[in-house]
């Protein structure tokens, strides 16, 4: 059974393990008639582990605009299309947000082939609550106190993609701000070194490490024990809220 023509699948590809991937993205990998993907050299690690040559097409983010009318393009005459990210699910703080919106404002048909990623191993694996989690990507790297003073409030728990070299700055920005609370630092998931580190934010601050890394940190579980650490008034205010709303926004936190 051939692929529909004109059409844009999106390929989860493994985070690490090679051998985690599914026997359909295999398939429909095989038989599109182009890879679009962010690095040609990590897609072709992939391909030729499973003897699969195709067409690729470099996609990153820098070019997203434009690299997305070559796509839109290519569909458009009859052209299967994939969309890969360099691991994992693509579009998950991954170049593609811009190519999705334009195939749907073109009418041309979507179709997710889904599988690994490494947002949803490391809640796998977290010992952290799961009703309700936040997930923030990468966190910013401009105005990062007040950033964090935004998300201090949040019940649920928070989830962030990190680079290694910036774990730590992070972290300690973190432990500044929320305080004392349980965190977790999943490194390399799937690989030959990967590894899970547990402990309070005053101890995981100074971490250093190597590979990809996400980091779970618990939410708030008391907002009384913030407030007096900044005072009440000063922490609204630093969350941008104006002062006329400060008094209706009391009558509301328990």
């Amino acid at each position: 059974m051939s692929l529909p023509k004109g059409r844009l699948f999106i390929v989860s590809t493994p985070i690490g393990n090679l051998e985690d991937v599914t026997l359909r993205a295999l398939r429909v990998l095989r038989e599109v008639d182009f890879i679009a993907c962010e690095d040609t050299r990590r897609a072709l690690k992939l391909l030729n582990h499973y003897g699969i040559k195709k067409n690729l097409f470099s996609y990153f983010s820098p070019k997203e605009t434009e690299k997305s009318e070559a796509v839109i393009k290519r569909l458009k005459k009859g052209k299967s299309g994939a969309l890969i990210s360099d691991a994992g699910t693509p579009l998950i703080s991954d170049p593609g947000d811009y190519l999705l919106k334009r195939c749907i404002d073109e009418e041309i048909k979507i179709e997710i082939i889904p599988g690994p990623s490494s947002l949803t191993a490391a809640i796998s694996l977290s010992a952290l609550p799961k009703k309700e989690i936040h997930f923030l990507g990468f966190p910013k790297r401009k105005g990062m106190e007040n950033y964090l003073k935004s998300l201090a409030l949040l019940n649920g728990t928070l989830v962030f993609f990190e680079r290694a070299e910036r774990v730590r700055n992070f972290l300690s920005q973190a432990y500044k701000i929320f305080g004392e609370r349980e965190a977790e630092i999943h490194r390399e998931l799937t690989k030959i070194h990967e590894e899970t580190i547990r402990g309070k934010l005053s101890a995981l601050q100074n971490w250093k490490g190597k590979g990809e890394i996400v980091i779970i940190i618990e939410g708030c579980r008391n907002r009384k024990e913030l407030f007096d650490k900044y005072g009440l008034e000063e922490f609204l205010s630093s969350l941008g809220i104006k002062k006329k709303n400060i008094k209706k926004l009391l009558t509301k936190i328990d």
